[in-house]
């Protein structure tokens, strides 16, 4: 996205195509001598077994500027599915290891965190992630660790080192780097951004004011990338949702506990592509209305977190606004679509906004019913202040699966 516009608090750091990858990574090597990153990788069974797995598995073979890597295998009961982990992550070096959380010493640790009254019950990526943190957190040595995710199909570790290079060069303050992209193939991708959470930031705004918060939540350009940078002090401070409402929890929590100064987003990838989730406009409960309806909530709960008062009326005014924004912006999306030669289904997008305006007013009831917090994963801080020697223990638990079950 060549151009040089700078929106909001957050710095945007571009892709002007003026820089070679081998430029960039000599920096970052340079610059990891004294700024270890540590790596997290967070895989299902599932996305092992996907052909992306393998491409991004041999990319990162080359990754060698990371000092450790941890791969958070999730949604895989069985040894075959931990041993098949352990082979596919192989190509990725010694640096890198397997914490299997479905295994008996996972669970284990699991059932310990529940008895020392840590809600840890809900899977996902979510936990997948805080379960990496605290792996990495062990470490004292790791200025940052990174996020990647695990289903990319056009994955290269340009991406990686475009993600890293603003959190270890000298020259740069950042204590958090979001990535962002452009997702698209023969088509616009990316419809819960697109045609959601943009139009709803614009609506808050023109409802409620102009909070900061949600003026730094419209500063970022893919506020639900799953790829980001970030210091472990932050790491350690930081709340993360355990549902669809991760990415912009994450960002909530990030302008909680430090400066959006301090705060980047960087163009990664001309061109990105992942698993599509499919719309389920017939099925609240899952696909991307259950993700839009996690999102709203995380939403709604921070600004009313910060003091926002939210009533039956503010919904349905919520819901009129956002409306009429996302309809401009199908007519947008379908000229846009038109001038760059990409098929666009103006039906389904009209569809796909009718059934987003929709969860805005029941997720507004929901919330009302309920106001207080989302299921949200406790801060390390305080599960080290608990259990002191947890963070050692995952690494431990790495080291005996390995031990017991690898070939």
């Amino acid at each position: 996205m060549p151009d040089f516009a700078q929106r909001g608090p957050i710095t945007t750091l571009h892709d002007l195509g003026t820089v070679g990858s081998i430029r960039l990574e000599s920096l970052l090597r340079e610059s990891v001598d004294k700024y270890p990153i540590g790596m997290v990788l967070p895989i299902t069974a599932a996305d092992m077994r996907a052909k992306a797995f393998e491409r991004i598995a041999g990319e990162l073979s080359k990754a060698t500027y990371l000092k450790t890597s941890v791969v958070v295998l999730n949604r895989a009961e069985s040894v075959e599915d931990y041993r098949e982990a352990l082979r596919r992550v192989a190509p990725m070096g010694p640096a890198t290891q397997v914490l299997w959380t479905d295994g008996p010493r996972g669970q284990q640790a699991l059932a310990d965190l529940t008895d020392a009254g840590f809600g840890v019950s809900i899977p996902g990526k979510g936990r997948a992630v805080w379960f990496a943190f605290g792996f990495l957190l062990a470490d004292p040595t790791l200025r940052a660790f990174v996020l990647q995710d695990g289903d990319i199909e056009n994955y290269d570790t340009d991406m990686l080192v475009r993600l890293c290079l603003p959190m270890a060069h000298p020259g740069m303050d950042f204590d958090f780097c979001k990535a962002f992209y452009a997702r698209c193939t023969t088509k616009m991708h990316g419809r819960v951004v697109r045609l959601l959470v943009v139009p709803l930031v614009r609506a808050l705004i023109s409802v409620m004011g102009n909070d900061p918060y949600l003026v730094f939540l419209r500063s970022f350009r893919y506020p639900l990338a799953g790829e980001f940078a970030i210091t472990s002090t932050l790491a350690r401070s930081n709340r993360i949702p355990c549902d669809w409402g991760l990415e912009v929890g994450t960002l909530a929590e990030v302008f909680r506990n430090t400066s959006p100064k301090r705060v980047a987003q960087v163009d990664i990838a001309r061109l990105y592509d992942h698993k599509h989730q499919p719309l389920s406009l017939e099925d609240a409960d899952h696909g991307l209305m259950k993700m839009a309806a996690d999102i709203l909530a995380n939403i709604i709960r921070t600004l009313t977190s910060r003091g926002m008062v939210f009533s039956t009326g503010t919904f349905i005014s919520l819901r009129s606004a956002y409306l009429r924004l996302a309809q401009d912006a199908v007519r947008q999306y379908d000229a846009d679509s038109l001038m760059n030669g990409l098929t666009y289904d103006r039906h389904s997008e009209e569809q796909a906004v009718e059934g987003f305006a929709e969860q805005i007013t029941q997720t507004g009831i929901r919330v009302q019913e309920n106001p207080s917090d989302g299921p949200t994963l406790p801060t390390w801080t305080r599960v080290v202040t608990v259990l002191p020697e947890f963070p050692q223990r995952l690494r431990q638990i790495a080291a005996d699966d390995l031990a017991e079950y690898g070939e």
